[in-house]
């Protein structure tokens, strides 16, 4: 058992002890429990579990007993939890009263470390070559838990723990690769300066293979790290490329067996970086978005049938058509684009039958539409182009 998870324990205790204090504060209109989580104080990443609000926390504990409590809930065994509750609905508002004092007398002798001081017990244990699968996975969730709040980010990254973290992604273990990319990812996203700590280590290029894994949930939450640590980062953009991480996206795109989760990522991707492509006009380029392959494969997806896979790759096409390099006639005779918005135009009018998927087809149509909208005036333009000269003539 890590460290960390010994702290979780002595607080679940707690929890219980305090899980009947200020019932009528908790009690609805319908004389029913209201509990209050982590889920409710602060946001969640991107398939991750409760996060801590900073404004529960202070330089070396929490700031209030709710500050405890909530992440003390989001912790533990919502079975645990569920079975103290029913049991303080039968104490009394006197013996309510009393287990809040203990339970402050108990906070006053147990001081909750700070974040920093668990970050450093996370990466000691991952640091420790004898720790079991089981508590090296502990270590990274608490890490993926801790390295929500920007400042908890940077203040890993400066004590080397994010190196640590990389690391990791050469474990022979498919699940603490998943968790290291997880932690990765989270700690990168919007935050240029860990991006770039992070890129310093080399682990872009372990990610981007990792995208290759046979278990989907390694490739899933390795592409999730890869475009937290090239969004809107120019230079990890150039390693991205240095390193055919567009082979790896038009790989994904093109193989049918694999999970949509991954293709929807994958395009997603692209148009996220055809749009970087668009807003930075002095940087020449890249060949990439002028490659008819590549191209093909995202026409290609507004063909599955599937949603929001062709909603991506609509939202794509319509970032690719206003980058110079792309040509229309290669869309259009070399990836068959006019087409496949016919074929996509009718299968959108049956989804449109369906009163379940109505909805949602009606704005996929619309987009769809203005795609096709966007595709033909280039076509326009080109051809008046060509014709000029002639008519000069």
């Amino acid at each position: 058992m890590t460290a960390i998870n010994i702290f979780r324990c002595m607080f679940l205790l707690l929890v219980i002890a305090f899980v009947g204090r200020s019932t009528a504060e908790r009690v609805n209109s319908s004389g029913g429990m209201v509990w209050s989580t982590a889920r409710d104080e602060a946001g969640l990443a991107e398939d991750s579990g409760v996060v801590i609000g900073e404004q529960d926390q202070i330089d070396g504990g929490f700031s209030s007993l709710d500050g405890m409590l909530h992440w003390a809930i989001g912790n533990s065994d919502p079975a645990t939890l569920k079975e103290a509750a029913q049991d303080s609905q039968k104490m009394s508002l006197d013996e309510l009263q009393k287990r809040q004092l203990e339970l402050k007398e108990l906070v006053e002798k147990l001081k909750m470390p700070s974040d920093a001081k668990l970050m450093q017990i996370a990466v000691s244990d991952l640091n420790n070559s004898s720790l079991s699968l089981e508590d090296r996975h502990r270590a990274l969730q608490e890490l993926l838990i801790l390295v929500e709040p920007i400042d908890n980010a940077n203040d890993l990254s400066k004590s080397g723990g994010l190196k640590v973290v990389a690391g990791e992604l050469s474990h022979s273990d498919s699940d603490t690769r998943k968790l290291a990319a997880w932690v990765l990812g989270t700690a990168s996203q919007n935050n240029p300066f860990v991006q770039e700590q992070v890129l310093g280590t080399g682990a872009l290029t372990t990610l981007i293979k990792m995208v290759n894994s046979s278990s989907t949930e390694e490739a899933v939450k390795a592409l999730f790290a890869v475009s937290a640590l090239i969004r809107n980062n120019v230079a990890g953009q150039d390693m991205f490329y240095a390193a055919h991480g567009y082979i790896m996206l038009q790989d994904v795109m093109r193989n049918e067996s694999l999970d949509i989760k991954l293709r929807r990522k994958a395009v997603f991707l692209v148009g996220d970086l055809a749009e970087c492509q668009v807003q930075n006009t002095e940087k020449s380029e890249l060949p990439i978005f002028s490659d008819r392959v590549f191209l093909k494969s995202v026409v290609d997806l507004i063909a599955v049938l599937d949603l929001d896979l062709q909603e991506k790759a609509l939202e794509a096409i319509k970032t690719l058509l206003q980058l110079k390099s792309v040509e229309p006639s290669v869309l259009r005779d070399f990836c068959g684009l006019e087409e496949a918005l016919e074929r996509m135009k009718l299968q959108l009018e049956e989804s449109m039958a369906d009163e379940n998927k109505r909805d949602y087809a009606e704005d996929v149509e619309s987009l769809r539409g203005e795609v096709e909208l966007i595709f033909h005036g280039k076509l326009g333009r080109v051809i008046s182009k060509k014709a000029t000269p002639s008519a000069l003539i």
